[in-house]
């Protein structure tokens, strides 16, 4: 049998480790199994079933601006090799899908948008040249290492001079015809003119947290102006000028646990998608940071729909060890309640992570500009202990054991099966693990991820 046992620890990464058969006679895991004699704790059982769920599409990261600066302060060298890690099919991470902003995100050098031509409701202005310095250069180099990336895009804030207050952040869009109509059209143009680069929108999203009034680029939504707005202008417009481009509905980061009468599942999601005639122009959903106390209904009820993670939470810029193991809870989270993906925030960014507007957050790599040196972060492992071994089109696959809440298993379209598991403990388990007709029993390091590939 073919097969792999690869570990992390905070003191190896990504070590590959023999990985001892304890037979294939077994059919069930006893109780008592890997239980060491004079041992205080519960044996860590871990079974994968035959139970069958929801289809993986891939997984990714955000291009942003700040994260393609830092790339230019390495060697052409090591910043090949980080492209080529990130994305190339057959490296570390084989990223599949990718996020962009419309506009400045909060990793933007300074706040711009794609128009700001006041009152150009026609979008005669509108214009992408910025994006051709930055966005577009870092999003073709990655399509050079996988030419099949998915891309999904979504603004921060609309032009300034359709928002009320006239600011990047904070405020409302103006809720006038003219100005929703408008709007439909820059989301179209956007499409069409990466499209004349060479570089296909796949998915966009309507805002990104539109629960958010923050002082990054924002603007808030309702649940009824999100339904509204893909329903009269958004969706129509895609259909007129023949647009494929897929629209989802999100990325919803509600509702807010500090917010319950405003943020709940049924004033947004549910709002949008029990209405039929919005519905239809919707192919998925996209939760991320608070919205995962909501995706477990929305997937209930709409079944039918496709699933995203789209923003991993981003931590303090510290890339703790710590913080790496609340990030392998949330993949854990997502994917028990059924994404289809899941998307990192900056893939790499300089020392410390500060945003423009002063927020330090955590990267996957860190490239130091003093040193030209290249850092992997513990969350880059902790993908890439899930990304470099499930394939899009992989199924997830059921679990059970006193292990299940720290793990994840799934059967590739190749047929191999990969379990993914977490010892959050702070000493050595000794796992039972149940695959198929194989048992295997290894000890886990302490505060440890692993990957098994059979």
């Amino acid at each position: 049998m073919n097969k792999t046992w690869i570990s992390t620890t905070q003191e190896e990464y990504w070590q590959e480790q023999a990985l001892p058969l304890a037979g294939a006679s077994a059919r069930n895991i006893s109780p008592n199994a890997g239980n060491e004699a004079g041992s205080t704790h519960l044996p860590a059982s871990l079974q994968v079933t035959e139970e069958q769920y929801q289809t993986v599409d891939g997984f990714g990261g955000c291009f942003n601006e700040l994260g393609y600066f830092a790339l230019q302060q390495i060697s052409d060298e090591e910043r090949k090799e980080v492209m080529k890690k990130l994305f190339d099919p057959d490296g570390e991470c084989r990223f599949s899908i990718c996020r962009l902003p419309m506009g400045a995100s909060d990793y933007a050098a300074e706040w711009y948008s794609l128009n700001e031509t006041d009152g150009d409701y026609a979008m005669e202005h509108f214009s992408i040249e910025r994006d051709k310095q930055v966005l577009i250069p870092y999003i073709k180099e990655a399509l050079r290492w996988n030419p099949n990336l998915t891309l999904f895009a979504s603004p921060w804030s609309p032009p300034t001079w359709m928002k009320h207050p006239k600011a990047y952040n904070y405020g409302t869009l103006r809720w006038e015809p003219d100005v929703l109509q408008a709007y439909a059209l820059y989301f179209v143009k956007f499409v069409q003119a990466y499209a004349e680069e060479g570089i296909t929108i796949h998915q966009v999203y309507v805002q990104n947290e539109p629960v958010a009034d923050q002082k990054f680029p924002s603007c808030v939504w309702t649940g009824e102006q999100l339904r509204d707005f893909i329903r009269d202008y958004l969706g129509p417009a895609f259909r007129e000028h023949g647009l494929t481009t897929e629209i989802w509905l999100g990325t919803i980061n509600g509702p807010d646990p500090y917010r319950q009468e405003n943020t709940d599942y049924d004033v947004y999601a549910n709002v949008v998608l029990s209405d039929p005639e919005a519905r239809q122009y919707i192919s998925g959903v996209g939760y991320q940071w608070a919205g995962k106390y909501a995706l477990q209904r929305t997937v209930e009820s709409y079944p039918e729909l496709r699933y995203m993670q789209t923003e991993n939470e981003c931590g303090d810029g510290t890339n703790s060890w710590e913080y790496a193991h609340y990030v392998f809870n949330l993949y854990k989270h997502y994917f028990t309640n059924g994404v289809n993906s899941y998307i990192y925030w900056n893939m790499v960014l300089e020392p410390g992570g500060r945003s423009t507007w002063g927020w330090a957050q955590n990267a996957m790599i860190t490239a130091d500009p003093d040193t030209e040196r290249v850092v992997f972060n513990p969350e880059y492992y902790v993908m890439r202990h899930y990304s470099h071994f499930i394939q899009p089109g992989a199924v997830r696959l059921g679990i059970r054991g006193t292990s299940a809440g720290n793990a994840l298993a799934f059967q590739n379209p190749d047929g191999g099966r990969i379990v993914i598991v977490a010892n959050p403990f702070k000493e050595p388990r000794t796992l039972s693990l149940q695959v198929g007709s194989e048992s295997i029993s290894c000890e886990l390091p302490a505060l440890s991820f692993h990957t098994f590939k059979i």
